[in-house]
């Protein structure tokens, strides 16, 4: 398997190899941001959610370990709560869009090095009389490669934006209904 990788890279063109290293480099980075965001919306959640049931279930003051509280310093005024929710929301969402850049931008990356594949390939034969199947098909399945690279790079950024969307809504509603029940205490 290494061996077919290295002779693929080999027979490969610079641009080919840019563009892998690129789609490596967006895996890479993905993988990342989804590992770090997942851990910080998780541990995120885990805290409201222990907030809101305190509220809900005692009639006690807002947690000291709920991000609403360091932020709107056990203040229960509309507005304070109101900015500390986007406030929240926005440090939590960060970095996020960049996973819905790269599912959007990857498969083109990945066809623009199967199109200069494709051209080398033909670029090639077109010294030779004639060519057949069997001679163009290898070719043009090498330079397919980008694509499905791309295409590979895209399902899991896609992905990962999704569950990490899902994520900040879920705080996003703990946040919300600590600050209905704070603002209706008074």
């Amino acid at each position: 398997m290494i061996d077919l990788i290295l002779d693929y890279l080999s027979n490969s063109s610079a641009i080919t190899i840019l563009v892998l290293v690129l789609l490596s480099a967006y895996l890479v980075t993905i993988f990342w941001i989804f590992i770090y965001r997942l851990l910080n919306l998780n541990s995120l959640i885990v805290n409201e959610q222990k907030s809101l049931d305190t509220l809900t279930s005692r009639g006690t003051d807002i947690s000291p370990l709920s991000s609403l509280y360091k932020c709107s310093s056990g203040s229960s005024s509309k507005h304070i709560l109101h900015a500390c929710e986007i406030s929240i929301i926005k440090d939590a969402s960060f970095g996020i869009s960049w996973l819905s850049i790269i599912s959007s931008t990857a498969p083109f990356i990945g066809l623009f090095g199967t199109v200069v594949g494709i051209l080398e390939s033909f670029a090639k034969f077109s010294n030779q009389g004639k060519v057949g199947f069997s001679v163009i098909a290898p070719a043009i399945s090498e330079a397919l490669v980008a694509t499905a690279a791309g295409i590979f790079v895209a399902i899991f950024a896609y992905t990962f934006h999704q569950i990490l969307v899902r994520k900040v809504y879920e705080l996003n509603t703990y946040i919300k209904a600590q600050a209905e029940i704070l603002v209706a205490k008074g």
